[in-house]
């Protein structure tokens, strides 16, 4: 079973950061909510593995605000 890595881990993270920001720049809410979920939806395809997906999740479930 994989583990769903929770430290950091990305290379140049800032660098990460500052393109997905401009790749949101002039979307309006609706474009960039697509635009959020299309890119979730390639990551978890290059991910690959359902049970690390799941704790994906579940970690996200829990740390939002309710």
């Amino acid at each position: 079973m994989s583990e769903l890595i929770l430290t950091p881990n990305i290379d140049r993270g800032d660098d990460f950061y500052a393109a997905l920001l401009k790749a949101h720049d002039g979307l309006n809410k609706a474009d960039s909510d697509a635009l959020n979920a299309r890119l979730l939806l390639v990551l978890a395809n290059h991910i690959g593995d359902g049970e690390v997906l799941a704790q994906a999740i579940e970690a996200a479930a829990n740390a939002a605000p309710r």
